[in-house]
């Protein structure tokens, strides 16, 4: 299968390359069939023979790829009689190639300049009509500018969507780290809670097993063996705390430990606090919380309901941050072997002010639901967060009433309905570089301003060129007098009489040459007529001259110079 997928790469490239050229060279064996007289070497061979070179050659050196394009449509000028070229296709195509795959702008200017330049100077050399040099000033800057500009749109739009994906594969390296980080230092809370809780028990222990050694009704052996279990407890409990001091070492540098309302230090938090005195003391702080039962509270692992006590906390510390003077709920819900929290809040009223009394410095790492769901999921329990409700937000975490037991999700009161990572609660802080994600915001705003700015002026300029193209279009092709209409022609009638047969406008633009090689009957006023309405092609002329308004000649002038 791999080298398959090789395979396939490889002549992904020359496939298209193959599909480009048949269909560019499609337009110009239409017209080698159209012309009277063709001549299949230069007509077809050699034309099709430079686009078979330079199609493929744009992907190394699509500035000569464009150049040879136009040297097509430049030799088409060179015919005779003069031809527009068949071939814009293929310069507009191989123009939007160089603007994919060229780099330096200035060079590619230069070089869209040169080839209008080229097919200028052969106008000039070769004396064409007016209607070729409009052809040059404006169909081919059309099949040059715009499709290098939409190459070069494409160009910064794949760029753009390449540094995105890079921005984001950094970003998303950068969340994995803080939450990592925000995940020890959640565990080094366990660690002190663990602390807190098993060092008292080993504490009773020693302190009971010092109290039988008083007993008199032990012997000897008996009181030595307490004192040695004695000592073991004091020993464990102290190598318990100076494992606990070396994990806080870096909990306790500056700005690593989340700072909230109701968030203590390490080590100051009161271990046996209840749900009912962190309420309390929020009442007291200004906050409208309340608490609302329902069953009957389990006997729960101490470090199940420090983890209860985590989750009231952490989002009162939240309500009060994000939305000062909302109302907050807290709800404990004891059903079977789990036990539900969950918090919300209204929305902030609209008098409220960050800067009330009951709202915190807004500081900490901003990662306090982070670490929260990293505490959550170790003791088996899961937390999800989100708004709630018109603005307001909710916390909500389902734990097991022992630590290792039946995880909440997969049980019939696991949490419910995904909740979007963002919100007033997404984190904020240090660790979160946004820099990232409002560098690709501008990159694509400059971008389209780019774009916007680019194709305005060439626009502008197409527009006009399209609506001189239709009025010229439009003059061209009302004074076409029929072959046949010309032939029943007869001198002698007056202009009122070949009025009805007449076309309503003359031909204005008789060249020069035509007119000084046919030159009009002496007293005589004469109007000239196209004999068909091909517009970019060489026609002959029909002269009507008149005397006196009668019809005295007619004439046909021929487009081009008879050998």
């Amino acid at each position: 299968m791999v080298g398959t997928s090789t395979a396939t790469g490889r002549w992904r490239p020359v496939l298209h390359d193959t599909a480009l050229w048949a269909a560019l060279s499609a337009a110009g064996f239409y017209a080698y069939t159209d012309r009277a007289a063709p001549s299949l070497a230069l007509d077809l061979l050699l034309p099709l023979s430079v686009l078979a070179v330079a199609v493929p050659g744009s992907r190394r050196r699509p500035g000569a790829a464009v150049f040879a394009a136009n040297a097509l449509c430049a030799v088409g000028l060179a015919a005779t009689p003069p031809a527009a070229s068949p071939y814009l296709l293929a310069l507009a195509a191989l123009a939007y190639l160089l603007g994919v795959r060229g780099t330096d702008t200035g060079r590619a200017l230069l070089l869209l300049g040169t080839c209008v330049a080229v097919d200028l100077a052969v106008c000039a050399v070769l004396a064409v009509d007016a209607v070729y040099w409009f052809y040059v000033l404006a169909l081919v800057p059309l099949a040059l500018l715009p499709p290098w500009l939409a190459g070069r749109h494409r160009q910064a739009r794949l760029a753009l969507v390449h540094g995105g994906w890079e921005r984001a594969r950094v970003l998303a390296e950068q969340q994995r780290s803080v939450a990592e980080r925000a995940g020890l230092r959640e565990r080094t809370r366990i660690a002190a809670d663990v602390h807190d809780s098993l060092g008292h028990q080993l504490s009773l222990i020693a302190l009971r097993a010092g109290a039988l050694e008083l007993s008199p009704t032990l012997s000897g052996q008996d009181r030595a063996d307490l004192a040695g279990l004695r000592a073991d407890v004091a020993d464990a409990v102290g190598h318990l705390r100076e494992t606990l001091t070396v994990l806080r070492a870096d909990e306790d540098a500056p700005g690593t430990a989340p700072r909230g309302a109701f968030v203590d230090a390490p080590g100051t938090a009161p271990a046996a606090e209840s749900v009912d005195a962190l309420v309390r003391r929020a009442r007291e702080a200004g906050v409208a919380a309340e608490v609302h039962r329902e069953g009957e509270p389990p006997l729960r692992s101490p470090l199940i309901t420090r983890t209860v006590h985590r989750v009231v906390q952490e989002s009162l510390t939240n309500a009060v941050k994000h939305a000062p003077g909302a109302a907050v709920r807290i709800r404990l819900t004891h059903r079977d072997d789990r036990t539900t929290v969950r918090v919300t809040n209204s929305p902030p009223p609209e008098s409220a002010s960050p800067a009330s009394p009951a709202a915190p410095p807004a500081s900490g790492s901003g990662h306090g639901l982070t670490a929260l769901r990293e505490r959550v999921q170790l003791i088996g329990g899961t937390l999800r967060t989100g708004p709630y409700g018109d603005g307001g937000y909710e916390v909500c975490a389902v734990l097991p009433d022992a630590v290792g037991g039946r995880r909440p999700s997969d049980g019939p009161y696991a949490p419910q309905g995904p909740f979007p990572p963002h919100g007033p609660y997404a984190p904020q802080g240090p660790d979160q570089d946004p820099g990232p994600l409002h560098g690709l915001a501008d990159a694509r705003r400059r971008t389209r301003r780019r774009f916007v700015v680019a194709f305005a002026v060439p626009g502008a300029l197409g527009a006009v060129m399209l609506v001189s193209a239709a009025l010229l279009a439009h003059q061209l092709t009302a004074c076409v007098l029929r072959p046949a209409d010309f032939a029943g022609l007869r001198t002698g009638r007056t202009s009122t009489e070949l009025a009805r047969v007449l076309p309503e406008r003359q031909f204005p633009y008789v060249p020069d040459r035509v007119a000084d090689d046919h030159p009009e009957p002496p007293g005589t006023v004469c109007a000239f007529y196209r004999s068909n309405g091909n517009l970019l092609e060489q026609v002959d002329i029909y002269r009507l001259c008149y005397a006196d308004s009668r019809l005295v000649a007619k004439d046909v002038l021929p487009g081009t110079r008879r050998g």
